[in-house]
């Protein structure tokens, strides 16, 4: 556990007030529908552009993303590729149309073109996978800050949602758009500083150019990879075709973000906010990586944990295992200085022979962290070590060359991975935020501090936000047949908006971690995703397909991609453009198939 000195408590406390009391003073006393759902459509450009990466830019953005640099590299950047694209045609296509409509919610215009049950199916659908997302957007840093800090999460819970849930109230979209732009500046802030205090960290006679070339002999900057392998979640492919569906929908028909750049001034200012958003998003993700990347090297000159979670390496010490375990830190001990000084030699002189020696070095630490892991397993779960040692009994009887003692050796290594992704095991999340409060000086905590608090307030409160909205607007606003007049609905939309920011502490508080936290975020995500923009795109662009061919076709395929992410037919940014296709086809064909029974007749 760490401690905050006094100066950090200062910072972080002051930060986060100024833009909670900013954002609840600037944007108080909204009576019209018009200023408490689009800001009074007096957002410019950059505004625009700043709030909509603000709302994309969570706490898990800074604490898995440099997570993912440190344990595999810059490769994960490719899953940007396809936004730029998706920006340029969201701004030729859905923004003219939404604006020429004069649409509150990205769904209204669905009910134009189909009806309402089509209407109310999508915005049901928007409302689960994205209700489900803002709860983790609470829970990523909580928990993170519950271990390392000591600190009660379901404290911490609470506090930033009530953060979220004062301005927003208060100021709706406009408070969002506003606090955004002073969180997306702490933000920038606090990366810039921290990139410069691990480059001065790392020893003098390493230039950052030395730095770059030993994450490179490390694997660490490989960034573009253009195999067609399925297994391989980040390729320039997925990004440019998975990613570029996932963003169409997400940028397009995701209430969070339309509801952004629909409070514009105008058609060329929401235009102009995407596609600065598009210029200035994959940078911004590239440095954010470069971040963990370099905090890779750091640890190539100083000593790192096996495990970043001090709570589980404790748990780890106090079993059965720890003799084993202290002998897998005391050999990590040893590789950390054949490293080290390799690392020094390859700076000073950068020899082929040396970099395949650290190569091989960095695939023996893997080998070491992946093991402690499975220790730490079999400390915190009981149920689960004893399963292991059955199958090893098993194992261990087996003629070594008959096909059962494959089958079983098989079976025995996944379940020995599987530790990796546990949620008492998996650190990567940690690495960030434990480097920072043992290595960054003070103050500067704090400020890091903030940022992670910051950017879980700004999608919280986007995606707070937009919940209300779609309830107040597409369900309730089309569903009450009572008096709806400006004051009622504002009201509603204020009242929605509290019920929603407590339903996402509510799945904070019972949330729990997965394999790596963006990637949770962006496959519950993906799942929902296509079929919503299959749902778009067939109102955009075809006039054959009816109402009822949609919403039939909108269910089934909602089931199969579900089954399909289940049972893990393909990587998770495929179903993107699996759900979105198969809506299409499947709509295309019940139509059909309609047409030709009432021709028969």
């Amino acid at each position: 556990m760490h401690s905050l000195n006094w100066i950090d408590w200062a910072v972080l406390i002051v930060t986060l007030l100024t833009i909670v009391g900013y954002g609840t003073w600037k944007t108080r006393g909204s009576k019209s529908v018009q200023d408490y759902v689009k800001g009074g459509n007096s957002t410019q450009w950059w505004t625009i552009g700043l709030s909509v990466m603000a709302t994309q830019a969570s706490a898990i953005t800074f604490l898995s993303t440099t997570g993912q640099a440190f344990s595999d590299g810059m490769g994960f950047v490719q899953f940007y590729f396809g936004l730029p694209i998706a920006m340029v045609i969201i701004c030729l296509v859905f923004i003219p149309l939404y604006h020429r409509l004069k649409v509150y919610t990205a769904y209204e215009f669905l009910e134009d073109r189909f009806d309402l049950k089509t209407r109310t199916l999508t915005a049901t659908l928007f409302l689960i996978q994205r209700g489900l997302a803002a709860g983790i957007t609470i829970f990523a840093p909580a928990i993170i800050l519950s271990i390392v800090l000591g600190w009660n999460i379901v404290t911490l819970n609470i506090i930033i949602g009530v953060l979220v849930i004062i301005y927003t109230v208060s100021g709706g979209t406009k408070a969002v758009t506003v606090t955004q732009k002073q969180q997306m500046f702490v933000i920038f802030a606090g990366m810039l500083a921290a990139l410069f205090i691990i480059l001065n960290l790392i020893p003098d006679d390493v230039s950052f150019t030395d730095a770059l070339e030993i994450a490179g002999a490390n694997n660490r900057m490989e960034i573009l990879d253009f195999s067609f392998d399925l297994e391989n979640r980040y390729t320039v492919w997925t990004g440019l075709i998975g990613g570029t569906f996932l963003m169409l929908s997400y940028f397009g028909t995701d209430q969070s973000q339309v509801q952004r750049y629909l409070s514009g001034k105008n058609k060329k200012e929401m235009q102009m906010g995407l596609i600065f958003n598009g210029l200035l998003k994959v940078p911004m993700q590239f440095f954010i990586l470069l971040v963990g990347v370099m905090v890779f090297v750091f640890y190539q000159f100083n000593p790192s944990p096996l495990n970043f979670i001090d709570t589980s390496t404790k748990k780890v010490l106090a079993s059965e295992y720890a003799s084993e375990y202290k002998s897998l830190q005391q050999q990590q001990h040893e590789l950390f200085n054949q490293k080290k000084s390799l690392s020094i030699a390859y700076a000073e002189k950068k020899s082929e022979a040396t970099k395949q020696q650290l190569n091989k070095l960095d695939s023996i630490d893997k080998t070491y962290r992946l093991h402690s892991k499975f220790l730490i397993k079999q400390a915190v779960d009981t149920s689960y070590a004893r399963q292991y040692q059955k199958l090893a009994s098993e194992l261990n009887a087996l003629n070594k060359n008959s096909e059962a003692y494959k089958t079983k050796k098989e079976a025995l290594s996944t379940f020995y991975k599987a530790s990796a992704k546990d949620t008492q095991t998996n650190d990567r999340d940690y690495m960030f935020i434990t480097f920072i409060l043992i290595y960054l000086p003070k103050g500067l905590i704090g400020l890091l501090l903030a940022v992670i608090l910051s950017a879980a307030m700004s999608s919280t409160a986007s995606e707070v936000n937009a919940l209300a909205t779609i309830t107040s607007i597409d369900l309730y606003g089309r569903n009450y047949k009572g008096e709806k007049d400006e004051k009622h609905m504002v009201k509603m939309t204020k009242i929605f908006t509290l019920v929603w920011g407590v339903v996402a502490i509510i799945i904070a508080c019972f949330a729990n971690l997965a394999e790596n936290l963006i990637q949770l975020v962006n496959i519950i995500g993906s799942i929902f995703y296509g079929n919503v923009l299959g749902i778009f795109l067939l109102a955009f662009f075809t006039k054959f397909i009816k109402a009822n061919a949609v919403f039939t076709a909108a269910i089934i395929t909602q089931i199969i991609v579900i089954v399909g992410w289940w049972f893990n037919w393909m990587p998770y940014l495929w179903l993107n453009l699996f759900g979105c296709v198969l809506v299409m086809c499947i709509a295309y064909l019940i139509q059909k198939l309609n047409t030709k029974d009432v021709e028969t007749r």
